[in-house]
């Protein structure tokens, strides 16, 4: 791939653009200009694939414009130039951020009516009427729940990064445990040192715990002691006066047990997930789950004595699985009547380069019909679409929605994904996110558990000078 700008610096937009099409490594060339004229604004692109060439013009009267405005004109050119070259579906236009319903929420704080979001989106963005109306719902179900968050609070996220196995599709930072047993207790150790330290910081501030999430990894890996020991600690140490949600993502059925939940309640966990992925053993034997679906079942067997919330994660393009066989599992899973469900969209690793371009196109077609069919159980089912994100590389260019009963939301989902609120983030591969305003800062912790051990005096310092950027 070959990208030539003129009279513009904005490659990665180019490029944002490019990889809703094509594998990013195969042989084309592309042109992006721009010319400005006074006012006028006027991006061209042209791409060359194999053969064949297509271009694309667009014309705009700007006046003072933000960066993004500009970046979104030279998209739309190059965008209009890849739809004739390609029929890859494109159902969120040129909107490649993670967050599309953010847009949708913002205007209605501004007061904008429903007619004037779907038209800003689709005109603006080229986003189908399909996805901007659920965008919309999502912007609303988000603008009422967030009408109740409290003043000079944050959310605690600590981060888990051990699993029974590891998944074939997995790209988050987990590692098998039976490989790296020798690091638990001094990750358990090192974690409950920036746990205090973290506590001070926030004490400083002021700040209080309106959500806490244990992620992963699967926490529930950890022993019931160790995972107790965690969350006595978060909770003694940091004001929690005003915590409204307390998430442990149990995740895999087989680190469920009777002692395992019994020690989440007890000690204030209200929310869990119990995540199937799907409900066909060939493709969890495929997938190395390593778990059964009876496994999964009785996992939500288990947890009929307490009163948790449950989320069920489920993950639509699995390999070999066809529509039919996602319908199944949307089906199974909804019977077992979870509060909450999370519809996942497969993705590609390293991009197109696993499956040639053909693949790719029927996959894409595979996977509207799959993610349509699961939102339309789900809905007819009492769930309602609650928070929104979208990844790269995933199949058919589609996304990841959060479905749940009325009162069921997940409040730490929404906090992440809206950015109004600072995230404390503690253990390997953490990521904190402070909020001051429209600014946002970000401090990242080594991925691997034994970076992680090693350099905890080096990670405490870095995460207090990053945040007297709040101060």
């Amino acid at each position: 791939m070959n990208i030539t700008t003129n009279g513009h610096s904005f490659e990665d937009a180019v490029r944002q653009i490019l990889q809703l099409f094509f594998d990013l490594n195969s042989e084309f060339d592309v042109e992006s200009s721009l010319q400005i004229e006074e006012n006028s604004y006027i991006a061209k692109a042209k791409v060359t694939l194999g053969e064949n060439t297509a271009e694309g013009e667009i014309k705009a009267t700007l006046f003072s414009p933000e960066k993004r405005q500009v970046s979104d004109i030279i998209k739309k050119s190059v965008f209009f130039a890849c739809k004739k070259l390609s029929d890859m579906p494109t159902p969120w236009g040129i909107s490649t951020g993670i967050r599309p319903a953010k847009t949708a929420r913002m205007m209605l704080d501004e007061n904008k009516t429903d007619e004037e979001i779907l038209s800003y989106m689709e005109n603006e963005f080229f986003i189908t009427t399909k996805k901007a109306k659920l965008s919309l719902a999502v912007a609303k179900k988000e603008f009422e729940l967030l009408k109740d968050r409290k003043e000079n609070t944050v959310s605690l996220y600590l981060g888990v990064p051990f699993c029974p196995t590891r998944c074939a599709y997995c790209s988050f930072i987990s590692q098998a445990l039976a490989h790296n047993q020798k690091f638990v207790k001094p990750y358990v150790d090192a974690l409950i040192k920036e746990i205090e330290a973290t506590a001070k910081m926030a004490e400083s501030f002021g700040y209080k715990a309106e959500t806490i999430y244990f992620g992963g990894g699967t926490p529930t890996t950890l022993s019931p002691e160790a995972l107790e020991r965690l969350i006595k600690r978060v909770k003694s140490c940091f004001d929690v006066s005003l915590l409204r949600e307390f998430t442990v993502e149990a995740g895999r059925p087989d680190t469920f047990s009777d002692e395992m939940l019994a020690t989440l309640w007890e000690n204030g966990v209200n929310r869990i997930s119990i995540n199937p992925q799907t409900m066909n053993q060939k493709t969890l034997d495929k997938i190395g789950r390593r778990h059964s679906v009876e496994d999964t079942i009785k996992a939500f067997e288990m947890t009929k004595k307490y009163n948790f919330s449950i989320n069920a994660d489920l993950i639509a393009g699995l390999p070999d699985e066809s529509t039919e066989d996602f319908r199944k599992t949307v089906e199974e899973v909804c019977a077992l009547s979870p509060d909450a469900v999370t519809v996942h969209t497969m993705y590609l690793k390293r991009a197109a380069r696993l499956i040639s371009d053909f693949e790719k196109l029927r996959f894409a077609k595979d996977m509207d019909s799959m993610v349509q069919l699961s939102y339309d159980y789900l809905t007819d089912n009492g769930y309602n679409p609650y928070y929104l994100y979208k990844q790269k590389n995933t199949l058919g260019n589609l996304e990841n929605v959060g479905f749940s009963k009325e009162g069921h939301e997940s409040l730490y989902n929404i906090f992440i994904m809206e950015e109004i609120q600072t995230i404390l983030a503690m253990g390997g591969g953490a990521s904190t996110k402070m909020v001051k305003g429209d600014r946002i800062e970000r401090v990242f912790n080594p991925k691997e558990a034994s970076d992680y051990i090693n350099r905890i005096d080096e990670i405490i310092e870095k995460k207090k000078t990053a945040l007297e950027f709040l101060r």
